[in-house]
């Protein structure tokens, strides 16, 4: 029998999966923002509340994923009885970013004190958040979301990534082209013109790996 705890675990693990929040999923499908939250998963009176089939149906075909796919991570969710995993990671500004004394020369986060945000649990252990500034990445990211970015993730073409250059400059974008002496990014936002730079001249790439919409 399934349970109200898996039902929403497994939702909570399609929307990291495809590196959105439970929001951002809900959006994506064409519901309401608040479909998924926290406060709508139990009633004022302590009822359990049940997402609906026909929201069920709309977030699998807005994210391609097959209910057979769901149905597992439904299954995967009963083997603990915890609701989906959650840590905190250091968050930062676009502005500290650029300012140094942030990063090392890798791109790893250093330092304490900074302030903090729960995400979805991933493998690497220097994850952190950025605050996202500027209209760049309209319409996917907008000015004030949080994403979080992997220094230990594997860089592909196609991967949205935070770039920072020796000038100090950080930018989110999408890596379109590498060579051994440029990388080429373009900007989600058509308004914003692709860049070329020279791999001399980048600090650090990093892949965005989920973001809080």
């Amino acid at each position: 029998m399934l349970s109200h705890r898996q039902i929403w675990s497994a939702i909570d693990a399609l929307a990291a999966r495809y590196s959105m929040s439970v929001s951002g999923l809900a959006r994506r499908a064409g519901l309401d923002p608040t479909t998924f939250n926290k406060s709508k998963r139990s009633a004022p009176d302590g009822r359990l509340r049940w997402p609906n089939t026909e929201s069920i149906a709309k977030i699998l075909d807005a994210t391609g994923c097959s209910i057979e796919d769901f149905m597992a991570m439904v299954g995967d969710s009963s083997a603990d009885d915890t609701p989906y995993r959650q840590h905190a990671v250091p968050l930062i500004g676009f502005a500290q970013a650029g300012a140094g004394g942030f990063f090392d020369d890798g791109g790893f986060p250093v330092g304490a004190g900074w302030d903090e945000v729960a995400f979805p649990d991933v493998a690497d252990e220097h994850a952190y958040a950025l605050e996202v500034t500027g209209d760049s990445m309209l319409p996917l990211y907008r000015d004030g979301d949080v994403v979080i970015v992997s220094p230990g993730a594997s860089v592909r073409r196609g991967d949205r990534v935070i770039v920072r250059t020796r000038g100090g400059e950080v930018m989110a974008k999408v890596l379109a082209r590498r060579t051994t002496r440029t990388i080429e990014l373009h900007s989600v936002n058509p308004a914003h013109e692709q860049r070329t730079l020279a791999l001399e001249d980048i600090d650090w790439i990093a892949r965005i790996i989920w973001a809080s919409q």
